[in-house]
């Protein structure tokens, strides 16, 4: 049997805390090893570790991954995240937590919750857990810590949000203590520039 994977990133949220979400919803325990000076991103450079000279970089199944997107699609089909059929998973590509970011709530929430009112299933794609539910329930939990009213005109995504939480693997991440990292402080922010600066 395989070791647990072991993720290398600094010790905040960044583009791994999407791998972490996508890991923890499908009951996979994992290992972290933080980079906490430019010296450890350059040991894991000279070492040959990272493919285009950058993390994230998982270690899983004999193989380092790295590129957020390469990782969490190899995730999402390992533990059928991914949607049943070539339709589903087109929905579930749409869905990408980095397009939404950059987009505002009025856009992109609104279009989120059609579709759910649209077909009246529980999940965005195909009426099961997908990558697509959970990495907006990630985004949702972000934008929240920000603004705690976001979700006020959104009874659908409210739903969505507390039924991925109450998933056992998941509620079990969201408990203090897990290994999901809390909110981006002014220090974490410094300690991160000077690691890639």
């Amino acid at each position: 049997m395989a070791g647990k994977p072991i993720l290398h990133y600094f010790d905040g949220r960044g583009r791994m805390e999407n791998i972490r979400w996508l890991l923890a919803a499908a009951g996979v325990e994992f290992e972290e090893k933080f980079m906490k000076t430019r010296d450890d991103l350059e040991k894991l450079r000279k070492d040959g570790s990272l493919m285009f000279q950058q993390v994230p970089m998982v270690e899983i199944d004999g193989m380092k991954l790295v590129q957020t997107r390469a990782i969490l699609n190899y995730i999402a089909a390992k533990h059928n995240l991914y949607g049943k059929d070539i339709k589903e998973r087109a929905l579930d590509k749409g869905g990408r937590l980095t397009q939404i970011k950059e987009k505002s709530r009025n856009r992109y929430f609104p279009a989120f919750e059609k579709v759910l009112k649209s077909h009246g299933q529980d999940y965005l794609v195909g009426n099961r857990l997908s990558k697509a539910d959970i990495l907006l329930t990630e985004l949702l939990y972000n934008v929240e810590e920000l603004d705690s009213t976001v979700l006020a005109n959104f009874p659908l995504l409210k739903a969505l949000r507390t039924r991925v939480s109450n998933l056992p693997t998941v509620k079990k991440f969201l408990q203090p203590g897990s290994q999901r990292k809390p909110l981006e402080n002014e220090e974490s922010v410094e300690a991160i520039k000077k690691i890639f600066s």
